[in-house]
């Protein structure tokens, strides 16, 4: 009788990022996009302003069924296994992209283009509410505890990854051809080509085997409905957890939507030089995700998201009169701001969520938390952000707003239980023939 080898923790990290990148990747090109030509392409008649707002708005349209992916794809990740469910949620992202990048205009088949453009972005919703628990749950349920912070950190950094990678495809779109032909055509590029990163996750994922705690779980605790029991059991723990990253959703969205049609529109910046820039406040928020993540390790991941929400008070109220200087260096330093502090808090989150919830129903509890998040912090925000600038004429209100979220999502965390390494606990495997 011999034991069976676990996978590699380099080989289970790496797969667990590509995934992200992917999923958020094709999930920010739809936000870039409508900050820069689905008013123009979906919505012509309303105009610039009324027309971008609209835009923007079926963004936050995926927020809203972000919590019901979580509740769905929770489910089968609790009850079937976290490598099946994240390959169905990958699958759906991928296709619900490709979809969006053959979409007809409204010029060619009327209302219709904008209602099947927020059915298809529903879909993108539900599948990334379903990927970043069962993404985490890869490394948090197969690290040590006492590395748990460093390797749960990769499927963190599919965010800032993914957004300097929208970034740069929409630059290089930008530079190599004119603003008819990118109108015309050329935002469909990036849509289309997602599907050659698809396919790439896949290929890894299906290489990879089920989580470690998922495999040697105690088959005698389970439940039929993961949601319920969460919602009876941790109800307190899912809303504080929301509330504890709900900062982080506020500034990061602000920074890849919001700003991305803030520079264009109102700073009146090149499109090429906010793009360039973000793909630089990219890898400032990659940088401070993984630092966060790996000082977890070291002083607790509670004291690292208190830490970072703090900092975010102090960056809200900086950031707006830094990118009202109006220049291409200025809006730089201003948008890595934003995006820097975030990283603080959210690094540690990778291991922290899941840490909160036992294994039976660890998928649906981190991802109702996580998704929560994403409905008041991305989904809300950057809507109460155009509509502030439209009615008072002034930034620094969205960056109060910022201030006092940051505030809210530090209460949050000061009222959260404190883990550890012993949270997640991965029984001795079972002997193999």
């Amino acid at each position: 009788m011999t034991s069976s080898a676990p996978p590699p923790m380099r080989r289970i990290a790496i797969a667990s990022m590509t995934g992200t990148v992917i999923e958020f990747y094709d999930f920010f090109i739809y936000g870039t996009a409508a900050a820069l030509v689905f008013n123009k392409v979906f919505f012509p008649e309303l105009g610039a302003a009324a027309g971008t707002a609209l835009a923007l708005a079926t963004f936050g349209v995926a927020f809203v069924a972000r919590p019901f992916g979580s509740v769905l794809f929770g489910h089968f990740g609790d009850k079937l296994g976290r490598k099946r469910t994240l390959v169905t949620t990958l699958l759906l992202m991928g296709l619900s992209t490709l979809a969006i990048g053959l979409l007809p205009t409204t010029g060619t088949i009327g209302i219709l283009a904008p209602i099947l453009l927020v059915i298809l972005r529903i879909l993108q919703g539900l599948a990334v509410g379903g990927e970043w628990a069962g993404a985490t749950l890869l490394t948090a349920e197969n690290s040590p505890g006492k590395t748990r912070g460093k390797y749960a950190l990769f499927p963190q950094l599919g965010p800032s990854l993914a957004f300097a990678l929208a970034s740069a495809t929409f630059l290089t779109t930008a530079l190599t051809m004119s603003n008819e032909a990118f109108l015309a055509w050329g935002w469909r590029v990036p849509f289309i080509a997602s599907v050659l990163l698809v396919a790439v996750g896949l290929y890894v994922r299906l290489a990879i085997t089920e989580t470690a705690a998922f495999r040697t779980r105690d088959k005698n605790v389970s439940t039929r409905m993961p949601v319920a029991e969460v919602l009876s059991t941790h109800p307190r723990r899912v809303l504080l957890g929301a509330g504890s990253t709900m900062a982080v959703f506020a500034f990061f969205y602000i920074g890849v939507t919001y700003l991305t049609s803030y520079g264009t529109q109102n700073l009146q910046l090149p499109r090429t030089a906010v793009l360039a820039m973000g793909i630089i406040g990219g890898l400032v928020f990659a940088a401070t995700t993984i630092l966060g993540a790996i000082l977890s390790d070291r002083v607790g991941r509670r004291k690292m998201i208190i830490i970072g929400n703090s900092l975010s008070v102090v960056a809200g109220i900086i950031a707006f009169p830094i990118l009202d200087i109006g220049t291409v260096w200025s809006f730089g330093l201003g948008l890595a701001v934003v995006l820097g502090v975030v990283g603080i808090a959210y690094g540690p989150q990778g291991a922290q969520l899941p840490e909160l919830f036992p294994t039976h129903y660890r998928y649906t509890g981190a991802g109702m938390a996580y998704n929560l998040a994403g409905v008041l912090g991305g989904g809300v925000v950057p809507l109460i952000a155009t509509a502030l600038v439209a009615s008072l004429g002034s930034s620094l209100a969205i960056g109060i707003l910022l201030a006092g979220l940051a505030a809210v999502s530090l209460l949050c965390t000061l009222a959260l239980p404190d883990t550890d390494a012993a949270s997640i606990e991965v029984r001795a495997e079972p002997a193999t023939a």
